[in-house]
């Protein structure tokens, strides 16, 4: 997937005005889920994302993952855009489901193991929410 059909696939889940802010919207939640995965993690996501996204990543990369859970990363997420955490969640929901469309399900898989199981539905795979 290019950058700029990653950006229009956030943008209509996200039902967001401009390409510009669903730029935004995909750095912030990139970068709070750079903080929450493993670093090698992190670089293999990277390596399947298009260079303006891995680059994000690579920022945001921690020397360690960072432990916290769902309603944190949507604060996170908040705290990045300026948006309360509901409008996060949305963010949040428009970024990975389209970030899991445009990786392997290898992949998904990978960070999906890293990550609480209230996180899947965020991806758009709500049946490996329970």
């Amino acid at each position: 997937m290019q950058h700029h059909e990653f950006l229009a696939r956030v943008r209509e889940l996200g039902e967001y005005d401009s390409q510009d802010e669903a730029e935004k919207v995909t750095e912030a939640v990139l970068g709070v889920l750079a903080q929450r995965i493993s670093p090698g993690e992190v670089e293999d996501l990277a390596s399947q994302l298009p260079a303006p996204l891995g680059q994000t990543l690579a920022e945001a990369k921690p020397e360690q993952a960072e432990s916290f859970g769902i309603e944190d990363f949507y604060r996170r997420v908040a705290d990045r855009t300026g948006a309360r955490p509901r409008t996060a969640e949305w963010d949040a929901g428009a970024v990975l489901t389209t970030l899991a469309g445009a990786i392997s399900g290898g992949e998904l898989n990978q960070i999906l193991s890293q990550l609480p199981s209230g996180f899947a539905v965020l991806f758009g795979k709500a049946d490996l929410a329970s």
